[in-house]
């Protein structure tokens, strides 16, 4: 069987959710209940039954060290292979490259000692639940250097206008990686290549001063080089703004919605915390909400997302909104169309209300 390795590469992905990554980079931002976004690519590469994942990190990344520490909730403390969180600590005065390169090149000697065949690159915006040996099948009948990862999307969304698009051929050749906001082909900032041709080109890209691998390398190199179209098919959220966060949030209060994302026989792992099961007073009245393990609810609730330990007073309304862990709101406070991050405090009687469009956000720690 073949072996792949992943690369995890948060170097160019911007952090645009406002609030929620003024102390972390997007890939620890808090998803769907008890998950960071980091957790769907980590756990789609251990799925797909890779023993080695590195993680290219630039900033903020204390809070992504933190939760994903020696990798044991996927199983990576492992004595060979295993996660490799590799910031950018390196010294080397020869060092000519520039951008995400520097990681490739600072980091060149994971993919050097690596058993793999094959390196799977990914971000983290685009949450699914892919299998890669699938996509490494595609490869290989296509004899293509390098297969890419797209979701043919119908309704697009503005998130996707940042997103790269690609026209491709009846034999699934990508012959244009673009732009084009009115194309549906969605590149999921994922592709597959061999080892050795991946060490080919970066060596290449730094040789001629390219700073972006995939811009540079990849798709800079058109048409010189073949690229397969692989089209995933299944669950996605691209997720690079505060509206896309909301919005795909609020998706998983559908049941098959959900279970789309989160199949049994291809789970998400995460980090474990053990915390007794929530607690409903006589009080409360929670309808069409997903209520994280140690939670104590008084209040009514509705149309929501609680992380893990959050407090709900007595009289307390919450509506269409995402309560990230520790929060407390205390009682007879409304809140509609809002996101907490962590450890905020909403006083007695206090009222926030947000658009549906446009949610209110509160950023990590505060008190209102």
């Amino acid at each position: 069987m073949d072996r792949i390795a992943g690369i995890i590469n948060l170097d160019h992905e911007q952090d645009l959710l406002d609030e929620l990554t003024y102390f972390r980079c997007g890939a620890a931002v808090p998803f769907a209940g008890r998950y960071r976004m980091i957790d769907f690519t980590i756990s789609n590469m251990t799925n797909s039954r890779m023993e080695s994942v590195a993680v290219f990190a630039r900033r903020k990344y204390r809070s992504l060290m933190d939760h994903l520490e020696q990798g044991k909730a996927w199983d990576l403390d492992r004595k060979r292979g295993g996660l490799f969180i590799l910031p950018p600590d390196w010294n080397d005065p020869t060092d000519l490259s520039r951008g995400d390169l520097q990681h490739f090149h600072n980091n060149i000697d994971f993919i050097k000692r690596t058993l793999a065949d094959y390196i799977v690159v990914s971000g983290s915006q685009n949450i699914c639940n892919i299998n890669y040996r699938d996509v490494l099948e595609s490869h290989k009948e296509s004899g293509a250097d390098v297969t890419v990862v797209y979701k043919k999307v119908r309704d697009l969304q503005p998130e996707h206008n940042l997103a790269h698009k690609l026209t491709i051929d009846d034999s699934n050749r990508v012959v244009s990686i673009h732009n084009d906001q009115q194309s549906s082909n969605v590149y999921m900032d994922m592709y597959i290549v061999e080892k050795d041709y991946l060490y080919y080109l970066v060596e290449n890209c730094i040789a001629h001063g390219c700073s972006h691998f995939f811009l540079d390398g990849i798709k800079g190199r058109l048409p010189d080089i073949h690229i397969n179209a692989y089209e995933y098919e299944g669950s996605h959220a691209l997720i690079n703004s505060v509206e896309s966060y909301y919005r795909n949030s609020k998706k998983l209060l559908n049941r098959s919605a959900h279970d789309e994302l989160f199949k049994e026989q291809s789970p998400v792992y995460t980090k474990i915390k053990n915390e007794a099961p929530s607690k409903y007073a006589r009080s409360s009245n929670v309808t069409n909400t997903l209520v994280a393990n140690g939670c104590v609810v008084g209040g009514h609730i509705e149309d929501s997302i609680l992380f893990r330990g959050v407090k709900v007073g007595k009289g307390a309304v919450i509506k269409n909104s995402i309560i990230m862990q520790r929060c407390e709101i205390e009682e007879n406070a409304v809140l509609e169309n809002v996101i907490l991050d962590k450890d905020c405090t909403i006083s007695s009687g206090r009222t926030l209300i947000g658009a549906p469009e446009k949610p209110f956000v509160v950023a990590k720690s505060k008190t209102m």
